[in-house]
């Protein structure tokens, strides 16, 4: 088979192809961060019945910060003229021991930092910057979770039952409720 001409490919490279290939990737980040929101947000429930109440509520943080990237995804496929996918990329881990939970979290950033970084590449080669800097800010936040989960698995493997006994009986609280829909100014 013969190569298409320079002329030819650029042809079939129009800037539908381009978008549609940003917001293939932006779907399949949402995908993640679909996962990533339940599978924290499982996670922060049996912290929380495991009573280990100052790392319950840390993950339900981290979860929150993933659905403020799944939201900013969406919002860009939107912008982009798409649909928003709602389907995580896999089932939820549930009933993980607390010494798991933390190297798989761990695990699960790094790899998304990875493939984060290759959908950056592809917004940069469809000529979409600004896609490209939605995936380098939310890259740095994953980074901050990365650390984070690495930290603490390090800790539960290094220090065991003495460092767990120091978080065990902590509150879970993650502060005031944030206002919503129906408990909002609106509601009064």
């Amino acid at each position: 088979m013969m190569a298409k001409p320079a002329a030819a490919k650029a042809a079939t490279n129009t800037k539908e192809d381009r978008r549609q290939k940003v917001i293939e990737v932006l779907n399949k980040a949402r995908a993640m961060e679909l996962l990533a929101i339940t599978q924290y947000m499982n996670q922060h429930y049996n912290l929380d019945n495991m009573d280990y109440g100052e790392m319950a509520a840390k993950v339900k943080l981290i979860a929150i910060d993933e659905m403020r990237h799944a939201e900013a995804f969406a919002e860009r496929i939107k912008e982009l003229g798409g649909e928003p996918t709602s389907e995580p990329t896999a089932k939820t881990k549930k009933g993980q021991k607390v010494e798991a939970i933390f190297p798989f979290d761990a695990d699960l950033e790094d790899h998304t930092m990875e493939v984060y970084n290759q959908f950056l590449l592809v917004c940069r080669e469809n000529g979409d910057s600004t896609s490209m800097k939605l995936f380098e800010s939310i890259i740095d936040e994953e980074q901050i979770h990365f650390n984070y989960f690495d930290n603490i698995g390090g800790h539960i493997k290094d220090l065991g039952a003495v460092y767990l006994a120091q978080i065990a009986g902590t509150p879970a609280s993650t502060g005031p409720a944030s206002k919503g829909f129906v408990s909002g100014p609106a509601a009064a």
